[in-house]
């Protein structure tokens, strides 16, 4: 497998997923074990990757239903910054056959309306 900086997408991915954000943790809580309507999500998993132009793109969703193609992403202070990077991204996603939806952390503190619109896109 290709590697990026040295690392292989699933050593990212591991390291990501041992090192949850509190947001991750809550909304991870919620979706583990089939909780929410019987359905598997993982949990920072690898999409996809490729490279074009010498440069490595690399896709690892927050969390993921396969079964669903549903994609779930959880946007902190960092992502007023890479709307563009982010909308892009979604596209890419979206063009494979997958629907993503964005949650702002805050929105977390409402967990019953996040956990229907999760629902209403399962």
């Amino acid at each position: 497998m290709d590697n990026i900086r040295g690392k292989s997408i699933t050593e990212i991915a591991r390291g990501l997923r041992q090192n949850l954000t509190e947001p991750e943790k809550v909304l991870w809580r919620e979706l583990r074990n089939r909780k929410l309507s019987g359905h598997k999500f993982l949990r920072q998993h690898p999409l996809f990757y490729f490279t074009l132009y010498k440069r490595t793109y690399l896709f690892i969703a927050d969390f993921y239903c396969a079964e669903k193609k549903l994609v779930i992403e959880l946007d902190g202070k960092i992502h007023d910054y890479t709307k563009e990077y982010d909308g892009n991204r979604d596209y890419v996603l979206s063009e494979r056959g997958l629907t993503v939806i964005r949650f702002k952390n805050e929105e977390l503190e409402d967990m019953n309306k996040v956990l229907l619109k999760i629902k209403e896109n399962l």
